[in-house]
């Protein structure tokens, strides 16, 4: 039997102080972020014709997420009551939970509001900061290198909002639930983290599903059937592609990586109540608050210099100065704060933690260090497998030449091989981080969420190097699509493009990580709820009911399914894409057979009728995968029992790193290896390696933004169903609740919703016009 965690820490006065200087630190990355707004609008918007197809952009992307949100406010509404039902210590909890899943939802929600909000106004300043390098008669010239570095500050710092709101948010959501419930904060941040998990993970798969639909459409029709470029105003998916960015990468990532840093919170403070007693109320909330500092510091850093080989040197500069003052500020922080010596923690009655030799500042200090080297680590590893000038894309652009199929098999095995690294990156961390634990398996979890909140202390930059990508994108494709922006400025746009696929790919290697090292630490908090209420109803339990041995036939059944289930969710991702995809194509073949005008100029294309299928489409896949990630768990723990459950969690915590890593870089090298053929190598644009390379591209595009990065929110979801309903699992197990029948009758319903939202969305017909 587990020994059961009896912490009994208390917010003291010293901690209530510092807590409040974090909610305050959380408040001035608000105001970073709005001064870094102005910054951002005060730029030009380029010509009339500019300022017409990014108002296009914007109409489209509000109406998305307009109905998106409204669709997923009745979802969160029917949550906030089922969290009520969930077994708690007193009702004080039960309501804080649920409330607090309330403000999650909302957080995450408006995270991913303002990143799309703010992007949609960049972008044409991107593009018209690009159309100095080439300008119109009677205006002032400027040279490349200055007008490169305008452009690409511009479309960083509008990152750099979107990262200052995530980490003032999540930070300020966090340190607010301490402040009201102080010791019984944990439980309520279950809540909170949740909320914001769910939101991410809907709209993820709903940008991810919009955004490749129309890129898809709009390459195969317009690239390959009609030879004409990416955003040629002649097609009519060009609007819903650039729509698509907007709502799947700014709204989506960032909400995306809000909740990893409010469900690594979660972790850290529960596993810090228990380790560290008072003193883990606190730390956890200073980590990330040294990380929003030095966010503000990276940001401003990311300044390109003359000296700089490309975009991506300013762009590592500014990470890794984040990097450094970090790790000296957590230092700092750690032999400040924390005592020499574990016997001097007050609050922790786990046993043995206050006998543990040591000292918890070394502690401390070395499990942040090791997260903060993961993400500097990934940025590396992902950089070399996804930049135009390394080795692995090249070697897919010389792929080309002998056509589509080898590009395929040559991205297909790049992804492999990188997530393979990747993985071993992750787990050499979580393994670092748990030996300094030693023999206490409390101490070693909790090293392992310090850790992860050490990977936080980066997530500002990481947030704002993600939003560039798709600002970037979309700047190159209003640019495109006016035809006001050539030559000089043309390829500088393309330049900004190729970095920003690059960026994106490594924010995803980063944001997986902290999904697989939140996952592994929530074991921790599971493995304490199981024991905890166990002792509450007073019955001996069966050890190899809760135990996770995978010797026992249930817990190997349990972790394949956890397996199966990340293949099953990609699967369907990556299907409801395809189908989308073959609407649009249907439409925009329709429109070029019955509107011949459009390609002599005469006729304009229904750039709605696009936006509209990927609206639609989007929001009706919805609901699969979301029933996928909440019932799943529901119905192996009531049938199999909470160990069947931790089995399942492992299972899927490790297959979804390597799916989630392969994914994404395959993506993203063949989307980069396209860019290679277009800059004139390999034969060029209009090539038969161009043609080959477009259709690798095409069967990336849902791997690295859909179905990969929604592997991320769907693991801290279903880890977070799993910390929920332990308790009711062991109630209806053992002693005087205990239950067969309504045990079988729960999990018989939770497979039955699985099954019927899998067939419904697998029977959906692709729309032809």
């Amino acid at each position: 039997m587990y020994p059961t965690s009896l912490a009994a820490a208390v917010l003291t006065s010293g901690n209530r102080t510092i807590v409040y200087v974090v909610g305050a630190v959380a408040l001035a990355a608000l105001v970073v972020a709005r001064l870094l707004v102005r910054q951002v609008l005060k730029a030009g918007e380029g010509t009339e014709r500019m300022r017409e197809i990014a108002a296009a952009v914007q109409e489209g992307a509000n109406a998305y997420l307009a109905r998106q949100l409204r669709t997923l406010a009745v979802f969160a509404v029917v949550v906030f009551f089922l969290l009520m039902l969930l077994p708690a210590d007193n009702w004080s909890q039960r309501a804080g939970r649920s409330l607090f899943f309330l403000v999650g939802a909302l957080f995450s929600a408006v995270t991913g509001y303002i990143g799309m909000r703010l992007a949609v106004r960049a972008n044409v300043r991107v593009a018209a900061a690009a159309r100095e390098a080439t300008p119109a008669a009677g205006e002032p010239e400027r040279s490349l290198t200055e007008v490169a570095h305008r452009a690409m500050r511009i479309a960083f710092r509008t990152g750099g909002v979107v990262g200052m709101c995530t980490v003032g948010l999540g930070l300020l959501g966090a340190a607010c639930v301490v402040l009201v419930y102080a010791a019984d904060a944990p439980k309520v941040l279950e809540g909170f983290g949740l909320g914001a998990a769910l939101i991410a993970m809907f709209m993820r798969v709903g940008g991810g599903i919009f955004t490749k639909a129309a890129d898809v459409g709009a390459d195969l029709v317009g690239k390959v059937e009609q030879g004409i470029p990416e955003d040629d105003p002649r097609n009519a998916a060009t609007i819903a592609d650039n729509v698509g960015d907007n709502v799947g990468d700014c709204a989506g990532m960032a909400a995306d990586l809000f909740e990893s840093y409010a469900v690594t919170l979660v972790a850290a403070l529960i596993l810090g109540k228990a380790a560290f007693g008072d003193h883990g109320l606190a730390f956890p909330l200073i980590v990330p608050a040294i990380g929003v500092i030095t966010a503000v510091i990276g940001i401003f850093a990311v300044s390109p210099r003359r000296g700089d080989r490309g975009g991506m040197s300013a762009i590592n500069r500014g990470f890794l100065v984040s990097a450094v003052i970090s790790l000296a500020g957590v230092a700092v922080a750690a032999f400040v704060y924390l005592p020499s010596s574990y016997a001097e923690l007050e609050g922790v009655t786990e046993p043995g933690i206050r006998d543990h030799a040591g000292d918890p500042r070394v502690l401390a200090l070395v499990a942040v260090a090791l997260g903060i080297v993961l993400a500097a680590l990934i940025q590396q590893l992902t950089g070399y497998f996804t930049e135009t000038s390394r080795r692995p894309v090249r070697d897919i652009g010389k792929s080309s030449l002998t056509g589509p199929a080898t590009v395929v098999l040559a991205g297909v095995a790049l992804g492999m091989e990188s997530a393979v690294y990747t993985a071993l990156l992750i787990g050499l961390t979580v393994y670092g981080a748990f030996l300094l634990g030693g023999a206490s398996i409390m101490l070693a979890l909790f090293a392992v969420a310090l850790a992860g909140t050490g990977l936080l202390t980066t997530v500002g930059v990481i947030v704002a190097m993600d939003t560039f990508g798709p600002v970037a994108d979309n700047a190159q494709g209003i640019a495109e699509m006016s035809g006001d922006v050539r030559g000089a400025g043309g390829q500088v746009l393309t330049d900004l493009d190729a970095v920003g696929n690059t960026t994106k790919a490594i924010t995803k290697g980063i944001a997986i990580a902290t999904a697989v090292l939140a996952a592994s630490a929530l074991f921790g908090s599971y493995r304490d709820a199981i024991a905890t209420s166990v002792a509450e109803v007073g019955a001996k339990a069966d050890e190899l009911t809760l135990s996770m041995d995978i010797s026992q036939p249930n817990n190997l059944f349990g972790l394949i399914l956890g397996a199966a289930a990340v293949f099953l969710f990609s699967g369907l991702a990556i299907n409801a894409v395809s189908r989308s995809a073959g609407s649009v194509v249907h439409e925009v073949r329709r429109q070029f057979r019955e509107h011949p005008g459009i390609m002599n100029h005469t006729e304009k294309p229904e750039y709605g009728r696009v936006v509209d299928i990927c609206t639609k489409d989007a929001l009706r896949e919805l609901a699969t995968p979301g029933l996928l990630a909440v019932m799943a768990p529901i119905a192996v723990g009531f049938a199999l029992g909470v160990g069947a459950l931790g089995s399942y969690l492992a299972g899927a915590i490790g297959t979804g790193a390597l799916m989630a890593v392969f994914l994404a870089n395959s993506g993203g090298a063949w989307d980069n290896a396209k860019k290679l053929v277009e800059d004139g190598n390999y034969g060029g644009k209009g090539s038969e390696a161009h043609e080959a390379t477009v259709i690798g591209d095409t069967v990336g595009d849902p791997f690295k933004d859909t179905a990969g990065p929604a592997i991320n929110p769907l693991l801290k979801v279903m880890n977070l169903v799993a910390l929920l309903i332990a308790p009711a699992v062991v109630r209806f197990s053992y002693g005087g609740d205990a239950s067969v029948g309504l045990r079988a009758g729960v999990a018989a319903f939770a497979l039955l919703v699985v099954l019927a939202a899998v067939r419904v969305s697998k029977k959906r017909p692709v729309t032809v016009s």
